[in-house]
């Protein structure tokens, strides 16, 4: 898959440029006038780098609140950060991670290591054999997450507690299936999900996905 990530990846940049120039300028003129947002995640085997995104937050939003989970209304957010949250665009500059080979388009996604602690050992374990994705399935099934999260006084918890560990088998879901095909199927199913409902999408598209766990049906 790493020829069709550097294709892909260089062919998104180059289209991407516009879109890219002027959150650039729209970001460096507004709110505390920072452009990229760097954070260290876990990559292949526990490797850690640095993630890229256009800084959508205050500068010292990890350490601030509820630390590296955000939610909707989250009061860390900037103005324009939550144009660039909903459209996913803060998420593009990615695309780098992948050209450069950190990231894939397809995988579990990559996370700080405080945000799995709610992970089984050996199951994180597995996952991270696994190179981390710019989408995937966990991507895909909480494309709605920092909603979820505003409805709970204590978001960490419920993270901690609910989320994760059934964040942990979809991904290990995607580890017992991944492959070319379901690359292809993952990547197609991330662009229809920009404009159709990300629910139907994924019972369209990922019909055998673990069931969902009874503290958190009715909120996906």
């Amino acid at each position: 898959m790493r020829f069709f990530d550097i294709v892909f990846s260089l062919a998104g940049l180059i289209l991407l440029t516009p879109i890219f120039v002027v959150v650039i300028i729209v970001l460096r003129f507004t709110g505390e006038g920072e452009i990229f947002y760097r954070q260290k995640r876990k990559g292949q085997f526990g490797n850690e780098f640095h993630i890229l995104k256009f800084a959508t937050m205050l500068k010292n939003s990890p350490n601030m609140g509820s630390g590296t989970i955000t939610s909707k209304n989250d009061p860390r957010i900037l103005p324009i950060g939550r144009i660039l949250r909903k459209t996913k665009i803060n998420e593009l500059p990615q695309l780098i991670n992948v050209l450069i080979g950190e990231m894939s388009l397809i995988g579990p996604r990559p996370h700080a290591e405080r945000d799995l602690v709610g992970v089984d050992p050996e199951i994180l374990e597995q996952v991270l054999t696994l190179k981390p994705g710019l989408s995937g399935v966990g991507s895909l099934v909480f494309r709605n997450e920092e909603q979820i999260l505003q409805k709970f006084e204590d978001p960490r918890f419920f993270y901690d507690n609910e989320l994760a560990p059934y964040k942990a088998q979809l991904e290990i879901w995607f580890f017992n299936n991944r492959g070319i095909k379901m690359y292809f199927i993952l990547i197609f199913a991330t662009l229809i999900s920009l404009f159709i409902d990300q629910k139907k999408v994924c019972e369209f598209f990922l019909k055998d996905l673990p069931a969902v766990p009874k503290n958190l049906k009715g909120l996906m």
